[in-house]
């Protein structure tokens, strides 16, 4: 009699979980061949690979889009994920708070790269003088999936290209 089940003998479920193994890793390597077939299938359309592995994007290049004093979908969510993380402490569009400075101000003088130090790892500034305490948000998914879009939102604020308030959306009709 044959028993495709375990029957709570070792070697039976051992032999049920190679099977099971099997059938994932064909099933896996099944469905990356399909990926892998459609991208080189599908003509105009920019991949990876594409690119030489040494690119960089042009030294003027901003993190940020706005047209018109409207902003790409990625300032945008920018702006509501800097809302939803950081306006309690650092006030309405980054311009500081009673213990919170103004990212408009300090990202006229930090890169990028300290500005996502300070987000993920916190920063304690406390002495005689200064009780300066910000907490670390790289365990916030909310924040660090979405770090460079706030960062965007907030860079074109200090670089002046956006006012204050929600911004408009390239596209969105004026009534929006």
């Amino acid at each position: 009699m044959r028993r495709d089940r375990p029957t709570g003998h070792p070697q039976a479920e051992h032999r049920m979980v190679g099977k099971l193994s099997g059938l994932l890793a064909t099933t896996a390597l099944a469905a990356a061949l399909t990926l892998a077939a459609a991208s080189l299938a599908a003509p105009g359309i920019a991949r990876a690979d594409d690119a030489p592995a040494d690119a960089k994007p042009p030294a003027d290049a901003k993190p940020y889009v706005v047209q018109n004093g409207r902003v790409d979908h990625h300032v945008f969510n920018g702006y509501r994920r800097y809302g939803d993380n950081c306006l309690r402490c650092h006030g309405p569009d980054g311009a500081g708070s009673s213990y919170a400075p103004a990212l408009v101000d300090s990202l006229k003088h930090m890169t990028k790269e300290q500005f996502e130090d300070t987000v993920i790892n916190g920063r304690q500034d406390v002495n005689t003088a200064n009780q300066n305490v910000m907490p670390a948000f790289g365990l916030n998914p909310d924040v660090v999936e979405n770090l460079d879009e706030i960062y965007g939102y907030l860079k074109a604020r200090s670089d002046g290209v956006l006012g204050r308030g929600r911004p408009k959306k390239i596209g969105d009709d004026d009534d929006n």
